[in-house]
């Protein structure tokens, strides 16, 4: 377990864990939905791809959102790796700009289930559906942001060359 703590990095503990951890607070408190595990480590497991899967939602849905509106402008990816490479701190205020694009996806996707738990409440077709209905959104927002890891890969190789 502590090997495993050790090897998490901060980017990891505060875009992925942290919000992970505070969103299961959240709907534990104020919805139906309640999970706890008594294994303490399948538990941060838990929390930490809860928190990895609202990551995903901020880097597919809101940041191109608020860029399409121009809310916020993002530099050239070069110009990034250039300057990144010479002011080592550009990577850390990188971190914590996603870290706050996380917590503005966990606040959004806490309202979302609180008002699908209202809805749910009021049609039981949706109790039936639920297991299906969460597969498929965990499947197209994973495969849109293995797209978007992909091209900002291949962004940062080109850049490199």
């Amino acid at each position: 377990m502590k090997e495993i703590l050790q090897k998490i990095s901060s980017y990891n503990l505060f875009n992925y864990l942290f919000p992970g951890i505070i969103f299961t607070y959240l709907l534990n408190k104020y919805t139906d939905y309640n999970i706890v595990v008594s294994n303490i480590i399948i538990e941060l497991f838990i929390y930490y791809f809860i928190g990895l899967t609202i990551s995903r939602v901020g880097s597919v849905i809101i940041e191109p959102i608020l860029k399409k509106i121009k809310f916020v402008e993002f530099s050239d990816y070069s110009d990034f790796v250039k300057a990144s490479a010479k002011d080592n701190k550009i990577d850390i205020l990188s971190e914590v700009n996603n870290m706050y694009r996380s917590l503005i996806a966990m606040i959004l996707v806490f309202f979302i289930v609180l008002g699908y738990s209202g809805l749910k409440r009021l049609c039981d077709f949706f109790t039936s559906i639920e297991l299906y209905l969460c597969g498929i959104l965990l499947f197209i927002f994973f495969l849109f942001a293995y797209k978007k890891q992909t091209k900002y890969i291949s962004k940062r190789v080109k850049s490199n060359i």
